[in-house]
């Protein structure tokens, strides 16, 4: 029998929001607050409880400074840094590139708050 997974009503309209953003672009936590009238704080608690992942893409989201950021809770020093690296290379094979201090080398492929459609909420 398949487990029934709990979520709230906000983490449902963000795992909504990040169907959203097709392979090979990227959000921010602040873009993805600002679309739903939230926090980034909010956005990342709801990413670090995904249970759909990575179906429902919460590795497409990184911070605002274009640092790549944590993935499942989990940042690179923190314990073991392999979520941080699976987060890598997921966007890695969707063709988003990050340096080696994790900073996204091509700014074109952010998705802006205003391209979400939030009325589909």
């Amino acid at each position: 029998m398949a487990k029934q997974v709990k979520v709230t009503e906000y983490q449902t309209r963000v795992y909504t929001l990040l169907q959203q953003i097709p392979s090979g672009r990227i959000t921010t936590y602040a873009a993805m607050a600002k679309a739903l009238n939230s926090s980034p704080r909010a956005v990342g608690g709801a990413l670090r409880n995904n249970p759909f992942a990575p179906e429902i893409p919460c590795h497409r989201c990184i911070a605002s400074t274009g640092f790549v950021g944590g993935f499942k809770g989990d940042w690179d020093k923190v314990p073991s840094g392999q979520n941080q690296t699976s987060k890598l290379e997921l966007l890695s094979q969707e063709g988003v590139k990050f340096d080696k201090e994790g900073m996204l080398m091509d700014k074109s492929r952010l998705m802006t708050w205003d391209e979400f459609k939030v009325d589909k909420l």
